[in-house]
């Protein structure tokens, strides 16, 4: 898919990954960290050190993810800054409160907490409709919600407009590998890039018209058709790893159709 994990070990090795992903060259990135391009290259090369901060600068120009600036401080003989906890630990108790207020607060249309790799974290009760009728063998722990989302015997299965969102979601994925560097995310793309659906043109996908704000998802739900669009939010100032990787998808009605069935109480299956 051509994203490219970085798995190299030496700081220049890393911020060389970095950089060449981020499309940026020693020039400009020696401009925006105020150092000579010079000094990047023997940043790079390993004739020179860098400082902390100067890591921490590096990082922050190259938007590299809180996880990999650990990592690139290890590499430069650092101790790491952001701390990493477990979200069901007591120190995370004011952060599930607020995600516990989100999800009851949009009710009652589906929303979910999910991580870095799109596994399930939380959701609220109108979400069990993405699980209605689901093998087992897909919803257990980790539930992924990018494989819920695609696989044929899963909302694959029931989307109205597949060609349309799996273009999309696949598109969405394969940039958040690019970004991240993870190569379990290239790893997961390629997985859902695998799947088939019999009697389904994927190269076949609505053109948007002038009258056109989003692609909904527009899902089969007994003898109605739901049609949903999504917004997705994330901590503003994160400084501990669990929590940067944190996003929270809410579906929204994508019109009154759809919102009158949620009102009312609609159940899927």
């Amino acid at each position: 898919m051509g994203a490219v994990a970085i798995n190299e070990t030496s700081f220049g090795e890393l911020l060389r990954s970095w950089r060449q992903q981020r499309r940026v060259s020693q020039l400009d990135l020696s401009i925006e960290a105020d150092v000579s391009a010079r000094h990047i290259s023997f940043l790079e090369t390993g004739r020179a050190r860098p400082s902390r901060e100067m890591v921490m600068k590096l990082a922050e120009e190259l938007e590299v993810p809180l996880r990999h600036r650990n990592r690139l401080l290890v590499a430069a003989g650092f101790a790491p800054v952001y701390p990493e906890r477990e979200i069901r630990g007591p120190e995370f108790e004011i952060v599930r409160r607020a995600l516990d207020k989100i999800l009851a607060g949009h009710e009652p249309y589906p929303a979910v907490v999910v991580d870095a790799m799109w596994n399930l974290v939380a959701a609220n009760s109108a979400a069990a409709m993405f699980m209605e009728g689901v093998p087992d063998e897909l919803l257990k722990e980790p539930i992924n919600v990018m494989r819920l989302s695609l696989h044929p015997q899963a909302m694959g299965g029931r989307l109205l407009n597949l060609a349309e969102v799996r273009a999309h979601l696949l598109h969405q994925l394969r940039r958040q590998s690019e970004m991240s560097g993870d190569g379990r995310l290239a790893e997961l793309h390629d997985e859902l890039a695998s799947y088939t659906y019999p009697g389904v043109d994927l190269n076949v996908a609505h053109v948007p018209g002038p009258a056109d704000i989003l692609v909904p998802l527009r899902i089969a739900a007994g003898d109605r058709v739901l049609s949903m669009f999504t917004t997705i939010a994330t901590f503003g100032t994160p400084v501990d790893v669990t929590v940067s990787e944190l996003a929270i998808e809410t579906f929204w009605p994508n019109d009154e159709e759809t919102a009158a069935a949620f009102q009312e109480g609609f159940k899927p299956g």
